[in-house]
């Protein structure tokens, strides 16, 4: 028996031993693939550039003591020299292209443009009847908003736009920026408008990220005295939920940071033939709205217990395509305006092109997302404006609400065009960069209209970047639309 009972303690501890020895191994040969997988991944990445590598000193950040527009503006100043002397005058002749944004007197040199439109920028009017401060999105530039700037300065509005830290210069600001930091831009751009404005109307216009910003302000100064309530809100393609994969977007940086591969720290490596935004895009900007919208999520949970805040809550008119691949279209119903307390709010909305659906060359699994989306808001706390060619026997546009058509609009697609995109909703079609090729003489690059043709794996600029919509032929109407809701003649 003890004989017995000695076996088998020896076999379970051996069979312990073993399992632990194989599990041990299996562990190994795992990690030790996953580092051969994650070695042929970066190896087939582009290089990094300085504009990816370099970090610019005078960038505004958390810690900066600054508080006006002017102390902003004079550290911008110092932060475009080093711009300057860091990247355009230590670029390598290898490195220099008539195409990229970082090479002197190239098509796609900003200093092309007559203004600056990288930099914060202000246009004061005489007697203002209101102030709008503008706020871009992610890896944009106050560019995105600028026709909208120059057609409110002539209807007598004094505007603010203000460009986020990290934003304007090169990519790599991306990799360092909080959104804390952009928080607190809002904050001066409010100040100034306030001290120029004293008590006329202030309102906050956000494109993508600027629209998120624009909430988290808002919110703060519902609870805050000191801070100015703005009395709207204006924004195009809000980021009120970005993709499922985006939690995930710290781990990785952590793991570049832990690693020390800096390829790592970015989403995609792209070149940089865009003088007013970036291609090239780091996780942790992912990561920053990820955090800047689950923080205006609690603060929404927050505002629903308090009974005077919500008396206080501006109005919202947003402007969303029915597709947008950058942020989810159904957060911005189900997590922002259902959220909202009963008010003037409206969301308007444009479907796709049924030319192309109707020809039925639409996946069915987007077909299918549509018509939840087209589904009406009965009973709800906010105006849903559906503008869609649906069922058009002339073609126009339709203005659809709770089901009904209420009014033809002078608009029709252009054949070629099957939607709206994120990037296309507040460009206009003469705009010289994005727009229409023959809506006005460039001075530099134009990309509204890519058409080059050959083998999709020859060229660096990808296949989707060329596809993609960046004008919207329907801004007359928002232009319309914008006027009507702050009642400018």
């Amino acid at each position: 028996m003890n004989i017995l009972n000695n076996f088998l303690i020896k076999f379970s501890w051996w069979s312990i031993r073993k399992t632990i020895y194989i599990t041990i191994t299996l562990f190994m040969s795992i990690l030790f693939i996953a580092f051969i997988i994650l070695f042929f991944y970066m190896k087939s990445l582009p290089s990094l550039n300085i504009w990816h590598n370099i970090e610019l000193k005078n960038e505004f950040n958390i810690n900066s003591k600054i508080d006006t527009l002017d102390e902003y503006l004079t550290l911008e100043d110092k932060l475009f020299q080093e711009l300057d002397s860091k990247i355009y005058s230590n670029l390598p002749k290898d490195e220099q292209k008539i195409i990229s944004r970082y090479t002197r007197n190239s098509l796609s040199d900003p200093k092309r443009w007559s203004k600056a439109w990288n930099r914060s920028f202000e246009l004061p009017v005489k007697d203002a009847k209101m102030g709008v401060l503008l706020l871009h999105g992610m890896s944009d530039s106050p560019y995105s908003l600028h026709t909208q700037a120059e057609y409110l300065q002539k209807k007598g509005v004094w505007v603010l736009a203000m460009r986020m830290p990290g934003h304007g210069t090169i990519p790599s600001g991306l990799t360092t920026l909080k959104w804390q930091e952009m928080a607190k831009v809002v904050k001066i751009g409010m100040k100034r408008l306030k001290e120029q404005l004293r008590d006329k109307p202030i309102h906050i216009m956000g494109y993508s990220t600027g629209a998120t910003l624009a909430l988290n302000y808002t919110f703060d100064a519902l609870n805050n005295d000191d801070l100015t309530i703005p009395s709207s809100l204006i924004f195009y393609s809000p980021a009120i939920g970005i993709s499922k994969m985006a939690p995930l977007a710290s781990w990785q940086n952590n793991l570049a940071e832990f690693l020390h591969i800096d390829k790592l720290k970015w989403n995609s490596i792209d070149p940089e033939y865009d003088p007013f935004k970036y291609n090239s895009f780091a996780v942790n900007a992912g990561s920053q709205v990820y955090s800047l919208c689950s923080k205006v999520q609690d603060q929404f949970d927050e505002y629903a217990k308090n009974k005077e805040a919500i008396e206080k809550f501006p109005t919202v008119l947003s402007f969303q395509s029915i597709v947008d691949n950058t942020v989810s279209v159904s957060a911005v119903v189900n997590n922002f305006y259902k959220r909202l307390p009963k008010g003037d709010h409206t969301l308007v909305m444009f479907d796709i092109n049924h030319n192309f659906s109707n020809n039925l060359i639409v996946r069915k699994q987007v077909n299918n997302k549509l018509i939840k989306l087209r589904q009406n808001t009965k009973n709800s706390n906010y105006t849903f404006d559906l503008i869609s060619n649906i069922n058009s026997k002339n073609g126009h546009l339709k203005l659809i609400r709770d089901g009904k058509v209420i009014k033809d609009l002078p608009y029709n697609w252009t054949n070629s065009i099957f939607s709206l995109s994120h990037l296309a909703m507040p460009i206009s079609m003469n705009d010289g960069l994005y727009g229409v090729s023959n809506s006005q003489k460039s001075i530099g690059i134009k990309l509204g209209q890519l058409s080059m043709y050959g083998e999709s794996t020859v060229l660096e600029i990808s296949p989707s970047a060329q596809l993609r919509q960046r004008w919207n032929p329907f801004q007359g109407y928002i232009t319309h639309r914008i006027e009507e809701f702050l009642a400018l003649p």
